[in-house]
């Protein structure tokens, strides 16, 4: 049997993070096995520990790259005219649509009970308070020029009132309260 090439490996290994970061963002660590994992990436249960060594650095390298594709996002939108990226992130986030589809939204409010459960200094935790801290820096340059003073703290608020307004939204589903909040939010941030 032929060995796999390291791009084989690379993809494989990738396609396990993607699969992982979805399935972890939608149900939560604990209620994802790694086999379900492995076969949802069309792999074996067994070569899971070629790739990683324990489900929890799994789960913190999910984290991360979850983290990493928000991030992505919301720096492109840094490229629209003044204020309106921060309008379109608004928009996006504190959405109906986005608290409906956990699996491809943002880490933030999907691993936040995951990392406080972890262990102080844990894996999902550290990867967590990157994720975090990268947010808040892109936040930050979205805000527009007009705020001057107290940048990073109104950053940090509107990305906590973000996340726990999506949260919450989650957490009552499908009643009209959860929209009104997601509502609510979106224009006082707007604001």
């Amino acid at each position: 049997m032929a060995r796999s090439s390291r791009a084989e490996v690379a993809e494989k290994r990738q396609a396990v993070l993607e699969v992982a970061s979805r399935l972890f963002r939608e149900r939560g660590v604990e209620a994802v096995s790694v086999a379900e994992v492995m076969a949802a990436a069309g792999l074996t249960h067994g070569g899971f520990y070629s790739h990683f060594d324990s489900k929890e650095a799994l789960a913190a390298e999910a984290c991360s790259e979850a983290f990493g594709r928000n991030r992505t996002r919301w720096s492109s939108l840094a490229e629209r005219p003044a204020g309106e990226g921060l309008d379109a992130l608004l928009g996006h986030y504190l959405s109906p649509a986005h608290r409906d589809s956990p699996g491809s939204g943002c880490a933030a409010p999907s691993f936040a009970a995951e990392a406080a459960r972890d262990v102080p200094g844990g894996a999902v935790r550290r990867a967590y308070a990157n994720g975090i801290r990268g947010l808040a820096e892109t936040l930050e340059g979205l805000l527009p020029a007009s705020v001057k003073r107290r940048r990073r703290e109104r950053a940090l608020m509107a990305m906590a009132a973000m996340i726990g307004a999506v949260s919450i939204a989650r957490a009552i589903g499908d009643d009209p309260l959860s929209d009104e909040i997601l509502a609510t939010v979106r224009g006082e941030l707007s604001a």
